[in-house]
């Protein structure tokens, strides 16, 4: 794969999917169009952000920023096939007291 803030092209992508994945080139291509089709671009406006180093408020330019939000059943298999976790909300920690109320 090319070097981090270089543009990727589609043809990259379709090669670096059938060489990695073993898929045939065709297939790699359908592949990475289904996954492009997933990804969306959203607007995000100029805001305010702050230097860590300093503390010093700074305006953000606007930008284009790329979404992807990945599905139950995708987040399932990356963790090896093991259900997801619930979280848990603070309250459903907390032990009950005899009363019946979570304690605090």
């Amino acid at each position: 794969m090319p070097d981090v803030g270089k543009a990727v092209t589609r043809r990259e992508l379709y090669d670096a999917v059938y060489r990695k994945v073993g898929l045939s080139r065709t297939e790699s291509s359908a592949f990475v169009e289904l996954v492009l089709e997933e990804i969306t671009v959203r607007k995000k406006g100029q805001r305010m952000g702050r230097n860590p180093k300093t503390g010093v408020d700074v305006p953000i330019s606007p930008r284009r920023v790329v979404v992807f939000k990945a599905s139950a059943i995708m987040k399932q298999r990356i963790n090896g096939g093991r259900p997801l976790q619930k979280k848990t909300s603070k309250r459903e920690t907390l032990p009950i007291d005899k009363t019946g109320n979570a304690g605090a």
